[in-house]
């Protein structure tokens, strides 16, 4: 006898349908003779309704009372998935995370998990219980509920499977594993059977929506075997693992990620230190930068490029400009209009010519590179965001094709 835990995502569990089908396969793994622990996020687009709500009321609300209020969401679903599992006349019980012993940080809608206390959750298994615990949500020192951000339900998933020695640790998703590139626009994506721990981070951390970077981590530090599969039929998912000989396979998949914009500061002094007065001030309130470009400059002045999410682009612009006489930047210069295309695998390392070979597959598709970034497994391109799908084609058509 095993223990698996499972986690289902809001697409999972929509509508009554649904919540039945998903009652369904956790009670078939469970008449396998497993210990079954389940971590549901909330239905639908039942966040994002709440939001909604919560602006009805007060735009500016406290972190404190959203999270209160989103973690009701996820509470509607372990109940009603509960009750679907009695119905089919199985043992279970549904947990909030508080009383799952999900302890996190204290900081609220971005909540860290700090340890689980699995005493409650083992006494429910030794009852032959299957247990359904609310995904997304802990407690914090101060007896507060507080959520753990965005990918919250994979990272409970993981941080449960870790905390309980599972064997396995199923995300199922509207999906069914983990795919070269995104099958909606490349048609010749595949699914993968398996893929590193590595490999999945870059890939996760680069646009691919499977599983959340936050979760892929917690996994591999604690080697919680991972299997990503569709909640919608039987087929066999991908497995994310330490992978043995991935040498055989240079690229593994090829990622978009749309949420980037590019600040540029033109006519920089070019004197020691600015790089790290721009860079530091950023850091200090909380805004990641991903590609840079410097360049070599005339002696006198340099532009300094980089990108910034999305939803850091205001603020960004809002400090460097009320620093320009700081940095003393000529012009600051942004764009939205850009997307990052990437691609990863950890057999690039030992393999020249790679990047010459994305280059050329972008050059033969037409398609201009703004910037570029690389690491031992991935290279990543800044291009217009109306030439990502194609570039995403172009490359991994040139690469996972041949």
């Amino acid at each position: 006898m095993g223990l698996v835990v499972q986690k289902y995502g809001g697409t999972s569990v929509r509508d009554a349908e649904r919540v039945m089908n998903v009652a369904r396969r956790i009670t078939d793994t469970y008449k396998q003779g497993n210990n079954v622990v389940v971590a549901v996020s909330a239905q639908g687009d039942t966040t994002d309704d709440l939001i909604e709500k919560a602006k009805e009321i007060n735009e500016n609300a406290s972190k404190r009372e959203m999270d209160m209020l989103l973690a009701t969401g996820e509470q509607i679903s372990i109940s009603l998935l509960a009750m679907a599992i009695e119905k089919l006349g199985f043992p279970v019980i549904s947990l909030t995370g508080w009383q799952a012993g999900v302890v996190t940080d204290t900081r609220y809608s971005a909540a860290r998990i700090k340890r689980i206390d699995t005493e409650r959750i083992r006494s429910e298994l030794d009852k032959k219980r299957i247990v359904i615990v609310a995904g997304f949500q802990g407690i914090n020192k101060y007896d507060d509920i507080t959520t753990l951000g965005r990918g919250g339900s994979d990272t409970s998933a993981v941080a449960l499977a870790a905390a309980l020695h599972a064997d396995v640790c199923e995300i199922y998703t509207d999906v069914d594993g983990v795919y070269t590139a995104d099958p909606r626009f490349c048609k010749n994506a595949y699914k993968l059977d398996d893929i590193s721990y590595d490999e999945m981070l870059e890939l996760a951390s680069l646009g691919a929506n499977v599983l959340h970077n936050r979760s892929v981590e917690m996994a591999k530090k604690y080697n919680v075997k991972l299997s990503v599969r569709s909640s919608l039929n039987n087929n066999e998912g991908t497995y994310v693992k330490e992978v043995e000989q991935v040498e055989k396979m240079l690229v593994r998949g090829v990622t978009r990620d749309n949420d980037c914009a590019r600040i540029a500061l033109c006519g920089v002094e070019d004197t020691p230190g600015k790089a790290f007065q721009v860079f530091q001030m950023l850091a200090k309130s909380g805004i990641s930068v991903d590609l840079i470009i410097q360049s070599i400059g005339n002696g006198v002045q340099k532009d300094i490029s980089f990108t910034v999410a999305e939803g850091d682009l205001e603020a960004s612009l809002k400090l460097l400009e009320e620093n320009q006489p700081v940095i003393k930047a000529n012009e600051i210069k942004w764009s939205k209009d850009v997307s990052k295309v990437s691609i990863v695998g950890a057999g690039m390392v030992n393999n020249s010519g790679v990047a010459a070979t994305m280059f050329e597959a972008l050059s033969d598709a037409h398609i201009n590179i703004k910037m570029i970034a690389t690491s031992e497994i991935k290279i990543s391109v800044l291009v217009d965001q109306k030439d990502a799908e194609r570039a995403v084609v172009a490359i991994h058509d040139k690469f996972l094709l041949n």
